[in-house]
């Protein structure tokens, strides 16, 4: 595993202001989204919109150092606009070159970024340069498919095959993690419009946690990871999360979900219940 590792996941809402500009709609704010719903209706066949319509309202990291340590964050619109959000996160690769993992994240997080920065006009050359920069970044860059400098988990494990994709839900779940089990529901607008800032930042982190699990697997199925180590990372990071109050909740559910495949049987067997 190459340090330092940043998973990460964005939650997003349709951007209702550039939506209106880009179809030359006329129409009260609380008509647009139905409007903008329909048109996209008519275009794709579904209501998921274009890309550079998903407005930022959180993005959240776990951040593991070259020392093993981990820190959970979150930007979110409680206290920043949408391009302070971006500016704090694209910092972080102005100053170091983590491992980028993600579930989805070539065909959804990473474009949507890239347009909302471009929309608010910021400047990312650290994650977004493919070699006219930094050379190096030719050969193991963030946008490339089968560099290792972004790992796009569904992607790999769908052998870059979109009939293969799975939802991060059923495959953590499979794997024995907690998932968004029994409140699969899309609840972001919800937390945004009653602005329930905590709920969503633990959304997102959530997603975060799922994917950091998925990708220790993943490390051991190739061979990055021996058992040990990965037993001694899991393990930290059930530690981690005893001292997150805020992650309480996937913590217990993490301990019932452990329980139903053999594999993960023992990842609490040396922690006390409470």
């Amino acid at each position: 595993m190459r340090l330092p590792v940043l998973v990460f996941d964005i939650e997003t809402l349709t951007d209702l202001k550039s939506g209106a500009h880009l179809y030359g709609l006329d129409l009260p704010v609380a008509d647009l989204a139905q409007a903008l719903v329909k048109l996209r209706r008519q275009e794709s066949g579904v209501d998921f919109q274009r890309l550079a319509l998903h407005e930022i309202v959180c993005i959240s990291g776990l951040w593991i150092d070259e020392q093993g340590s981990m820190k959970i964050f979150s930007f979110s619109r409680e206290q920043h606009s949408e391009s302070e959000i971006l500016t704090k996160f694209l910092s972080i690769f102005d100053k170091r070159n983590p491992t980028l993992v993600s579930w989805n994240g070539s065909q959804f997080d990473l474009p949507v970024i890239l347009f909302r920065a471009m929309y608010h006009g910021l400047s990312a050359p650290s994650l977004f340069d493919q070699g006219e920069i930094d050379q190096q970044k030719r050969y193991n860059n963030y946008q490339n498919r089968y560099h290792h400098r972004h790992v796009d988990l569904m992607d790999i494990m769908a052998m870059f095959n979109g009939r293969h994709f799975q939802k991060l839900d059923d495959v953590a779940h499979l794997l024995g993690y907690p998932g968004k089990r029994g409140d699969g529901a899309y609840h972001v607008p919800e937390y945004v419009h009653q602005q329930e800032w905590q709920k969503l930042t633990s959304y997102c982190e959530a997603d975060v946690l799922n994917t950091w699990l998925v990708y220790l697997r993943w490390l051991l199925l190739k061979g990055q990871l021996l058992l040990n180590d990965y037993r001694d990372l899991v393990q930290q990071t059930i530690q981690f999360l005893s001292t997150q109050a805020q992650h309480a909740d996937f913590l217990a559910i993490w301990r019932d979900t452990s329980q139903r495949t053999e594999f993960t049987a023992v990842d609490f067997i040396s922690f006390p219940t409470h």
